[in-house]
């Protein structure tokens, strides 16, 4: 196999949502109290929804644009590659990276769709289903070769969430965003039985959870004022607090069919966690009363836990100490942390490095991906129209370069995380 010869589905990409995404979906009754993108006299795109205000800051769609204009300022949508919120644009964009399939998680409702909790149930769900046939139907549904559908869930309501996971699954979806720490949001925690309905609907549909960092809103963080590398730095111990609060439930033990993607959260550390968990088991079970059913917790993380990482030398040369089948790739386009559209070399040159076989690079960069979230491009798309070299042959002619893209100087539109005080990022 050489690089042209991958197939790439990228299990954590973004959408950042266009301005007509409820026309088609959302009851006429509530057209009015609809979400809405307004256009602000400093030339930055906001989504307002009542009194809340969600910014959409750079560093949420860099993809193609120079460093320089990394940050955490309000953007307009003509500050942005198109691919970031036309599918039209984004499918050239993923020809042109070598992509063949995509998950997307939203971006102004937050990961786990908190925005649309209000004090009205009837219209909350409303709200989330709007969403979820928009990203269904028009999103996912006008390439179904490209795009792995994940819905919103009810996040407010267990037995109404798992309701939403039945109707969605009859649409082909099989993942469902969520929080990593529900409890951090106000509600019950994974150890609540409060979810039983969310975790038997999970099960009977085959449908992923997929708890993504910074879901929660509470990011780690050492102090206020810490610089903004800190917390970048340490985005994925959010992930890893999840894994732990997640594997030592009693849903794990419950629900033997219970899938959970750790999404955006690297695979580096897991060597250690289940070393940790392992010893944990060895040293305290006897006192603590958990039962793995004869089997060690890290062999429990290997039967429900798919992990997904980006380049990350260390996690591909430990390989074998996570479970070959429980690595995913992902292209995290169009956020900061994307190689796009050089991810095929970066990846490339990473499993040179560790010698990885042609099978274990098959399972890591679409087998494992499709087993996972019961998807299947190659009803719509031949194999070998499917690859990086065939893919970016399509592509050819389209604009890949480097480019500045913002109509404002740094600091003129004020601190995006100032203006998320006063309501809701859309981080989370």
């Amino acid at each position: 196999m050489n690089k042209d010869d991958m197939i790439l589905i990228s299990v954590d990409d973004h959408i950042v949502e266009p301005p007509d995404m409820f026309k088609n979906h959302l009851p006429k009754k509530y057209a009015d109290e609809a979400p809405r993108l307004v256009h602000n006299p400093d030339g930055s795109d906001t989504w307002q929804f009542r009194d809340i205000v969600i910014p959409n800051v750079a560093l949420n769609a860099v993809a193609g644009r120079p460093k320089e204009e990394y940050g955490l300022e309000p953007q307009g949508l003509d500050e942005i590659r198109k691919g970031c919120y036309n599918v039209d644009e984004r499918v050239k964009d993923m020809n042109a990276g070598g992509i063949l399939g995509s998950i997307c998680f939203p971006s102004f409702p937050g990961f786990a769709g908190r925005l649309f909790a209000t004090e009205d149930p009837e219209f909350s769900l409303a709200l989330v289903q709007a969403y979820n046939d928009w990203h269904i139907d028009e999103w996912c549904g006008a390439y179904p070769a490209r795009f792995i559908p994940m819905a919103l869930p009810v996040i407010w309501d267990a037995e109404a969430c798992a309701q939403e996971v039945r109707r969605v699954s009859k649409k082909g979806v099989h993942a469902l965003t969520f929080t990593e720490n529900p409890a951090a949001m106000g509600y019950p925690s994974f150890h609540d039985d409060y979810w039983k309905p969310l975790w038997k609907a999970l099960c009977d549909t085959n449908t992923v959870l997929n708890v993504h960092i910074g879901s929660s809103g509470k990011l780690a963080i050492t102090a206020p004022d810490a610089p903004l590398d800190v917390m970048i730095t340490l985005q994925p111990m959010n992930i890893v607090q999840a894994a732990a609060d997640l594997l030592w439930s009693k849903p794990i033990k419950d629900y033997p069919d219970l899938k959970i993607g750790l999404s955006e959260g690297g695979t580096g550390w897991i060597p250690y966690f289940l070393e940790r968990v392992d010893r944990t088991y060895e040293m305290h079970s006897t006192w603590t009363h958990q039962n793995f059913g004869g089997k060690l917790p890290s062999e429990v993380f290997r039967e429900h836990f798919l992990t997904c990482f980006i380049s990350d030398p260390v996690g591909v040369a430990l390989r074998d100490k996570i479970g070959i089948d429980n690595i995913s790739w992902e292209a995290d386009y169009p956020h900061s942390d994307s190689m796009w559209p050089g991810a095929p070399e970066e990846l490339w040159d990473v499993l040179t490095e560790n010698n990885v076989p042609d099978d274990e690079i098959n399972k890591m960069t679409y087998e494992n991906a499709m087993r996972w979230y019961s998807f299947d491009p190659f009803t719509h798309i031949a194999r070998e129209q499917a690859t990086v070299g065939a893919l970016r042959k399509a592509a050819e002619g389209h604009d890949v370069s480097i480019q500045a893209l913002s109509h404002h100087e740094q600091g003129t539109r004020g601190d995006a995380l100032h203006a998320a005080a006063r309501g809701n990022s859309g981080s989370e």
